[in-house]
């Protein structure tokens, strides 16, 4: 097995070679003066098993993919799998209003092109996975744990989920955290925008983790937060699968929280838990 870094997630790249015992593949991805990609492998490829570590997120990143996966092929590679760190448009899961794309199903169709094996990390939805029918394997694989193991270092004592909706992922943290969860009743208004409904919650003199597979503009973890500081929390952390911090969510959120954590599934200054372990683990099923 030997892994291709993509410009994306070269930290955890580089962690994904280091815990599988192989060094990466020398290459060279570099950008034209006009955006264009290119990308070149320098030693050779052929029979080898190539684990190309990429998000596709945002497209620039995703195009990259698609060219390192057909670039190994082309170059004679026994498999290809993409570890697809943050899966781009996997929210446009389904097709929500007539005449609009279901782009998750166009991004793994393209993928697949030149892919074996698909390994994606706390995908939004589980059934995303469904979209890759022509590959020999496909996963999701979870850093909840990983989540949870951080967590308990903190000492927190409760998890909380913002919505019913992500109330699995609390479960699974507080797991490996060793602590009791619950979730708030969330109702979004727009993109900014949410509504907390009052729920009583026994969290007085406690430190407590919000935990979501994504945090974007960071309006969810606003308001879960202030809920929180309302009912007497001690501490109030928040964690996340994929920190994506859109319009300055890590600037809005770093000031009202006690610690603001991410995967290095999207690298940011947050990034404090790596998901290597869990996919370096299903790696060695598939390839060995």
């Amino acid at each position: 097995m030997r892994v291709i870094q993509g410009t994306s997630n070269r930290g955890l790249a580089k962690a994904i070679s280091e815990r599988s015992g192989n060094k990466p593949i020398i290459t060279d991805i570099k950008r034209f003066p006009d955006g264009e990609i290119y990308c070149r492998s320098l030693e050779p490829i052929d029979g080898e098993d190539v684990v190309i570590v990429q998000s596709t997120y945002p497209d620039n990143n995703a195009l990259e993919a698609l060219i390192l996966a057909a670039l190994a092929k082309d170059l004679g590679a026994r498999s290809v799998t993409g570890v697809i760190p943050y899966f781009g448009y996997a929210r446009q899961d389904m097709v929500f209003n007539e005449g609009e794309s279901f782009t998750a199903r166009t991004m793994a169709r393209h993928l697949q092109l030149s892919m074996d094996n698909i390994v994606c990390v706390n995908l939004h939805k589980e059934n995303t996975l469904e979209q890759f029918n022509d590959v020999r394997s496909s996963v999701n694989i979870s850093v909840m744990g990983e989540i949870g193991t951080f967590l308990k270092e903190l000492d927190v004592d409760f998890i909380l989920s913002p919505d019913k909706g992500a109330v699995g992922y609390a479960r699974e943290v507080a797991e490996f955290a060793n602590c009791g969860f619950d979730n708030l009743e969330k109702t979004r208004i727009d993109g900014k925008t949410v509504k907390m409904a009052p729920k009583e919650l026994d969290v007085n003199g406690k430190i407590v983790a919000i935990v979501d597979d994504i945090i974007a503009t960071g309006g969810t973890i606003l308001r879960a937060q202030e809920t929180l500081r309302e009912q007497g929390a001690k501490k109030v952390y928040a964690c996340c699968a994929h920190g994506l911090f859109t319009d300055g969510g890590i600037e809005r959120l770093s000031p009202v929280l006690d610690g603001l954590y991410s995967s290095d599934t999207i690298e940011n200054p947050t990034s404090e838990i790596s998901a290597a372990g869990p996919i370096v683990e299903y790696l060695m099923t598939i390839l060995g």
